[in-house]
């Protein structure tokens, strides 16, 4: 049996070796980005990387001729977002002088799920998703259904790793579209609108008002009119004759009211407290003069209706008015009004966000009847700013563009419910160990809540959360701390996360035994196999405790071969760190090429005539578990003195062996199935407890016989 044993070891591991030449052969080199650039833009100049931006960032530029086609840059060389490997995948992205995207290409990645598992075209399909889009849009993986967002479709079984790229891809061309200054991704800049001073005033006549700016004017003649409708239909509609161009055809006098060295000025005190009344928050006032055969209001205006005549415009907004923003006012005091023949005060509305500091035009429409219902329209415009001296500007404040928020965040939100559900079995997973005394005295209730358990690990937590943790993570934290290290990196998986930060705290408190025994989805698988095959009264086998002993050193020399090589080349260990089956049996659910299918069969083949052959002899990740677990602060588990002397009850039922023949436990082998202690309570199995139940039960039935009645004599 122990030959039989040793032979299965060494082709196992003949297993492990083929099956990593296969996944080498199968893993591509990093891509040069020249060739697949020539081959999108066919026929184009492909420019070097030059940089761009306030942060210079290196974008190639792509010509045809004197014209920009297109844009073209690493994500890599932009952003540094690491995926689950700890590196970040290096993706070409290629758009359009707009913004839209052509094609992107994933340049090289180093994902152990991708490098050996799910296949790389898979990757390669996501990265094709972003094709037309633009760098404007908001993309999500799998955010179906939610507005205003475009959702792409994630891997099964690499949704982190497609996350990161899909931030990479985003976060990395909005960069390169502000430096660039793509429409819709300038820097945005809030300029909160400029305060007119109150306590400014200064006694000024009408003449002293126009001479410094304060009033504005706009004068055209009729031959100026006649000019602008030139190559129209309505240039020759109502034209002056030679001797009449220089005839006025209308004259604009107009100031803002609200200043009060203006608005007093002109309205006088009284009248210019009764406007500032009339005004809501927000609201301000112009005065506009006209004079000229020319209407600024138009006879054609009505109740209800707007000035079709009259409007104004600032920043790109057209101001216009209705007839409740109009005042018909005349009575203007200013010393040396020259009388207008016609006036008007205009309120603009604060929907308008009208800012004092910012230039603004008057615009004044002048129309041609060319039918009974056509006209053609011409526009002319009278400029405005007002005096520094009038009012006070803000500081103005650029903002740069809002970094989104870290993508560990996004993925914590939406794996809310799978975090909850694992928070509260960890919380009762440490109720059971802290009531473990209590708990193993009721064996059947215990071992039903057990298995209980090891189908939630398989089924929740291996299938459903893929929360299976491998030597590969003790190795990637391990280069984290020794090169950069960065907490978003392990963020990136919650459960994972999770998982390893209770880990972490068992192992301190009590060893290794917690996470192996209960937590581990390919432990549990194993363990569920093998005590179905024992209820069908399959025969198991078990090597002689020395031969059992000795194989226990095989997964620490698997572990240190492994950390040798990661010294080298973390991606090279990666791949040999397939003598784990977890990618197989738990996060791939046996989708696989045969070779890591069958290898994970006859592990889990041997689980039903040995309980947890793997975890006991060929775990890297139970090796490395079981280091610092030498460490632990409790040892909760019971021994008495009898316990291998004579008694060896215990160390016979152990299913995994790691009770030595002297009673001692081997804390490091320990997977906490807490079956030895369920046996230290049962006094119907521990000797010791056996010989004080049967005495007590002799001194019970003792004191249960009637006592018989001595010195009685017959006479």
């Amino acid at each position: 049996m122990t030959g039989l044993l040793s032979r299965t070891l060494v082709a196992l591991l003949a297993l492990i070796v083929s099956m990593h030449s296969w996944a080498v052969v199968n893993v591509s080199d990093a891509k040069d980005p020249l060739p697949i650039l020539e081959s999108t833009f066919q026929g184009a100049e492909i420019g070097p990387k030059v940089p761009v931006g306030e942060d210079n960032l290196p974008v190639r530029t792509v010509y045809k001729g004197d014209e920009v086609v297109g844009y073209a840059f690493e994500t890599n060389d932009i952003v540094d977002i690491p995926a689950y490997s700890g590196a970040p995948i290096n993706t070409l992205v290629m758009m359009e002088p707009n913004g839209e995207f052509i094609h992107s290409v994933v340049l090289e990645h180093h994902e152990p799920i991708l490098l050996v598992g799910i296949p790389e075209q898979k990757l390669f399909d996501f990265v094709d998703q972003y094709d037309d889009m633009k760098v404007t849009d908001r993309v999500r993986v799998g955010a179906a259904n939610t507005e205003g967002v475009i959702s792409v479709d994630a891997v099964a079984g690499a949704t982190v790793t497609v996350m990161v790229v899909n931030e990479a891809i985003m976060r990395a061309s909005k960069k390169v579209g502000i430096a660039l200054g793509m429409p819709g991704l300038e820097k945005s800049t809030i300029v909160p609108p400029s305060t007119v001073k109150e306590d400014v005033f200064q006694q000024a006549d009408w003449q002293t008002l126009v001479g410094d700016g304060s009033i504005r004017t706009l004068v055209l003649n009729r031959g100026q009119i006649d000019e602008a409708f030139m190559g129209t239909e309505a240039e020759e509609v109502d034209v002056a004759s030679p001797e009449k161009k220089q005839d006025l055809f209308i004259e604009l006098a107009y100031a803002p009211l609200n200043i009060p060295t203006i608005g007093r000025n002109l309205l006088g005190d009284e009248q210019y407290n009764w406007l500032k009344s009339e005004l809501n928050e927000g609201d301000h006032a112009i005065a506009v003069f006209g004079n000229g055969r020319y209407s600024f209001k138009g006879n054609g205006f009505v109740r209800g209706g707007i000035f079709d005549r009259t409007q104004m415009q600032q920043n790109e907004k057209v101001i216009s008015f209705h007839d409740t923003d109009y005042y018909r006012f005349q009575d203007f005091v200013v010393e040396g009004y020259p009388g207008f023949k016609e006036t008007a005060i205009f309120i603009i509305r604060s929907q308008y966000e009208f800012d004092h500091g910012s230039p603004w035009q008057l615009e004044l429409l002048v129309r041609r009847q060319v039918g009974a219902l056509d006209s053609v329209f011409t526009s002319f415009f009278g400029d405005y700013m007002t005096k520094e001296e009038y009012i006070t500007r803000p500081v103005i404040e650029v903002i740069e563009e809002e970094e989104p928020e870290p993508l560990w965040v996004s993925v914590w939100r939406d794996k809310t419910f799978q975090i909850t559900v694992l928070s509260i079995s960890l919380v009762l997973l440490t109720a059971i160990i802290f009531f473990q005394d209590y708990l193993v005295r009721y064996p059947r209730l215990l071992n039903h809540a057990r298995h209980l358990f090891l189908v939630y690990t398989v089924v929740f937590i291996g299938w459903y959360t893929l929360g299976q943790l491998s030597v590969v993570n003790v190795f990637t934290f391990t280069h984290a701390l020794m090169g950069d290290f960065r907490w978003e990196l392990f963020l990136l998986d919650p459960i994972i996360f999770i998982l390893w930060a209770y880990v972490a705290m068992t192992l301190l408190l009590w060893g290794r035994g917690i996470f192996c025994g209960w937590l581990c989805p390919f432990g549990a698988l194993q363990e569920l196999i093998n005590h179905v095959s024992r209820k069908l009264k399959i025969k198991q086998w078990e090597p002689p405790f020395a031969v059992h002993e000795r194989l226990w050193a095989v997964k620490y020399i698997i572990l240190l071969a492994l950390f040798a090589v990661s010294l080298e080349s973390i991606g090279e260990a990666e791949r040999y760190a397939e003598v784990e089956p977890f990618k197989t049996a738990i996060m791939l659910k046996f989708q696989r090429e045969w070779g890591y299918v069958f290898y994970a069969g006859i592990l889990l083949l041997i689980s039903v005539v040995n309980r947890k052959f793997y975890c006991r002899y060929v775990c890297p990740l139970g090796a490395a578990l079981a280091i610092p677990s030498k460490a632990r602060l409790f040892d909760w588990l019971k021994r008495r003195k009898e316990c291998g002397q004579p008694c060896k009850i215990c160390a016979n039922e152990c299913e995994i062996q790691a009770i030595h023949p002297d009673g001692s436990i081997n804390a490091n082998e320990c997977h906490y199935c807490l079956d030895c202690q369920m046996s230290y309570y049962n006094d119907h199995k521990c000797p010791p407890l056996v010989q004080k139940r049967r005495k007590r039960e002799k001194e019970a039935l003792a004191n249960k016989i009637p006592a018989v009645e001595v010195g009685a004599t017959a006479n």
